[in-house]
């Protein structure tokens, strides 16, 4: 009702008023009798659809994301944020929310599948690749990635699973194309391994998928049935080739050292007898000039000196008897032929020597004292 100022008590009638009693009265003309009362509910019916209706809107409005997911929002179908755990507000029947797990380790099996029942059944189209020297190889691997990026993982690629295996089946062809047969089966599967994850990641890297490569793993590497026999008896030669190249290094590095050393060994003795005659020579030759020093002083006493001394040193086993001069004008010579034909151990008899005169003898010093000489 609008307040007119010529009529303050507003008796003059309202043009809104009117429309609304003329919308009344056509809505009546619509329903049957009692109006529309009678079709909508009264009392605690209505509170409840009230209630369910609040309900339904919080429930619409809040989502939580898990510590190891992440929320992508859509709002018509199109991406517009990315939620981090915990929880958060959306437009309710307008937007949707995506809960990828990123902190899941997914996988992808190349070149055989496991069945239900858990055993492994080889996939000849994926496992069959050739190598760089013109062999075939049946090779089963595990490929195991985590998601980078969510919203590129959910929009970018159609079928991302399917798509990691064919990248990495590609790429572990082209890696075994560049290796040779013997790397793939012993030392070079490492190699192998760490190539492929590299190239696959480039090449997911260029689709914009999301992901992240965490690791390539070799289940099985074996020649095609037909020809394993024939690979058999060649890994098990160059295997006792090994194993003969390493015991002949092992031998020869245990006896060139030994024989080094004894070497040294036998160098070091010569050298040092060679020393040692060296210095008993040096000695002899010193010794023998001193004795000549003295010989030149007194050369009677000393020639008779060394006379008797080399006698002595010369026969120390042989019975000698000294007779002076004139004892033995009165000793008859006797030689006991019976005697000295029998064993040495029988005794023999002595002619009693006669009383034998001392000579005196100078005594020489220290430095020119026979060889053999006791002081």
């Amino acid at each position: 009702m609008v307040w007119d100022p010529k009529d303050p008590w507003s008796k003059k009638s309202d043009p809104l008023e009117e429309a609304l009693k003329q919308a009344q009265t056509q809505l009546k003309g619509l329903f049957p009798s009692g109006g529309l009362k009678n079709l909508l509910p009264s009392g605690g019916a209505w509170n409840i659809i009230i209630a369910g209706l609040l309900i339904l809107l919080v429930w619409q409005s809040v989502f939580i994301v898990a510590p190891d997911e992440e929320g992508v929002v859509k709002r018509f179908g199109v991406p517009v944020r990315a939620a981090e755990p915990g929880p958060h507000f959306k437009i309710p029947f307008v937007e949707t929310v995506l809960q990828p797990k990123v902190e899941k380790l997914y996988r992808v099996e190349v070149g055989f599948r496991t069945t239900q029942q858990g055993r492994q059944q080889m996939v000849p189209q994926e496992a069959l690749m050739l190598t760089g020297d013109m062999n075939i190889l049946g090779i089963e691997f595990i490929v195991q990635y985590k998601i980078k990026e969510a919203r590129d993982f959910l929009f970018n690629v159609a079928d991302i699973h399917e798509t990691i295996g064919k990248a990495a089946e590609a790429s572990m062809r082209e890696v075994v194309g560049k290796s040779k047969i013997d790397e793939a089966l012993t030392t070079g599967k490492a190699v192998i391994q760490a190539d492929t994850m590299t190239l696959l990641q480039t090449i997911l890297d260029q689709y914009k998928s999301g992901v992240q490569i965490a690791a390539v793993q070799l289940q099985d590497v074996d020649p095609p049935e037909a020809v394993a026999a024939a690979f058999k008896d060649v890994t098990n030669a160059k295997e006792d080739r090994e194993k003969l190249i390493n015991q002949a290094q092992g031998y020869r590095n245990d006896i060139i050292p030994r024989a080094k050393g004894e070497a040294a060994e036998r160098v070091n003795q010569a050298r040092g007898f060679a020393q040692a005659r060296l210095n008993r020579a040096q000695g002899e030759t010193n010794r023998f000039l001193a004795t000549l020093k003295e010989y030149s002083q007194a050369k009677d006493v000393i020639s008779k000196r060394i006379y008797i001394e080399t006698l002595e040193e010369i026969l120390p086993n042989v019975e000698k008897v000294i007779i002076d001069g004139k004892g033995g004008e009165r000793v008859l010579p006797y030689l006991p032929l019976d005697r000295l034909s029998k064993s040495p151990s029988t005794p023999v008899a002595k002619p009693v020597p006669q009383p034998e005169v001392e000579e005196t003898r100078p005594e020489l010093p220290p430095t020119i004292r026979p060889r053999g000489t006791r002081p």
